[in-house]
């Protein structure tokens, strides 16, 4: 198995601290990083607060593409997906949406053999957007942000992100890669579990997850907009103004979503390997690569090097040598509830903050075309985070 999908496959809710990407590490098991929490658990989680002037509201869409069979259980033959979409929303109260089920809870820390707390603790997260609220905004103005997630992990895991870029009037679909994560739940009560886990050693299996996440997303965009749309929102959204951000092989998809649809104008790989073959022609549409120590330039991991030259439009490189591989996702919010180490040298409030806006950053500059200094020069305000420029000095 590589190393980056080693990676993805042990690093989850537990271990995290190792889980960086600087060297490919001793090889390491599943069994060997479930340790029992190293401090007493403080109770369900809370996600910090959205910092757009937007209420924000979500809702969960189940699709349906009868046009292909599901690529892990080939006797499926229509592949399922649920989303999450966050959203500018009418202000109102309501009922806080859900972070995950109570059996997505269970299968999940089951799946990264976290032990010593309830099964259900990471349904009660807290999360701020409104549950089902009333899409708010003008026809056809909101950009529209696709998320997809690390291998293993599920949507929810990227909530702070979407519930701050839907405070400052994006619409977020945050996407399930069904059978790639330890549980999800469709709408008449089944759980599909992770049958890829099984097939991480195969050769090919990260450009596999990346092919399959980029036919995921080409659907969902045809269910989001058009005539057809299945989201009683789906008219707010601008159709020309699309992005894509994943973490970790979820980065790898956003590569391989921009090859397969142009309606991707622009994406973020958030500490991914990448596996999709950019062709020597290039990809011109803008790109950021955001990674920790283990994605500096000419380091062990060389598919970000690779790339980089391909990339003919706008691009950066950015390293947070502070960072874990989880540091981009909701994972350090939630670490406190389950009793285990924060992953990395970053808070989770100071890891929530960095991602949020730096990934707000690129997408004002791209989706928006609002200048954005904090692209082009290191800032004092964030001197965690190092902008690189592979072949030429050192990063600042």
């Amino acid at each position: 198995m590589s190393h980056a999908v080693k990676h993805l496959a042990v690093a989850g809710l537990i271990g995290l601290a190792a889980a960086a990407c600087t060297a490919p590490p001793p090889p390491r098991t599943v069994a060997a990083a479930a340790t029992a929490p190293a401090a007493a658990p403080t109770g369900a989680a809370a996600l910090p607060a959205p910092t757009g002037s937007h209420p924000v509201g979500a809702t969960t869409l189940y699709l349906k593409d009868a046009s292909r069979p599901d690529p892990w259980v080939p006797e499926v033959k229509a592949r399922e997906l649920m989303i999450t979409l966050w959203y500018p929303a009418r202000a109102g109260e309501g009922r806080r949406a859900p972070y995950m089920t109570a059996k997505e809870s269970e299968l999940t820390l089951r799946g990264k053999k976290v032990t010593g707390v309830p099964y259900d603790v990471l349904s009660r997260t807290r999360t701020n957007a409104v549950d089902d609220a009333k899409p708010a905004g003008r026809a056809g103005s909101l950009p529209l942000v696709v998320l997809s997630p690390g291998f293993t992990m599920p949507r929810s895991t990227l909530t702070s992100l979407g519930e701050e870029l839907a405070s400052r009037g994006y619409v977020v679909a945050g996407v399930d890669h069904t059978y790639e994560n330890y549980a999800t739940t469709f709408p008449d009560g089944r759980v599909a579990e992770c049958v890829a886990c099984d097939s991480d050693t195969d050769p090919g299996f990260g450009a596999k997850v990346a092919d399959v996440r980029a036919a995921d997303v080409s659907f969902v965009l045809d269910q989001l907009t058009g005539p057809h749309a299945k989201w009683e929102g789906s008219s707010l959204i601008d159709p020309s103004e699309i992005a894509m951000a994943g973490h970790s092989i979820g980065g790898a998809g956003a590569v391989a979503a921009m090859l397969k649809d142009s309606r991707v104008r622009a994406g973020i790989d958030m500490d991914g390997t990448t596996y999709a073959r950019i062709p020597k022609s290039g990809l011109s549409r803008p790109f950021l690569f955001m990674g920790s120590a283990g994605h500096e330039p000419a380091g062990r991991d060389n598919s970000w090097d690779r790339d980089w030259k391909l990339l003919t439009g706008w691009k950066r490189w950015l390293v947070l040598p502070g960072a874990d591989h989880q540091s981009f996702t909701d994972v350090p919010l939630l670490v406190g509830a389950l009793g285990i180490a924060v992953p990395g040298d970053l808070s989770p409030d100071r890891s929530a903050e960095i991602t949020r806006t730096y990934v707000r950053a690129f997408l004002d500059r791209h989706l928006r075309h609002e200048p954005q200094p904090l692209l082009d020069e290191p800032s004092p305000r964030y001197p965690e985070v190092r902008l690189c420029t592979p072949g030429g000095a050192a990063c600042r």
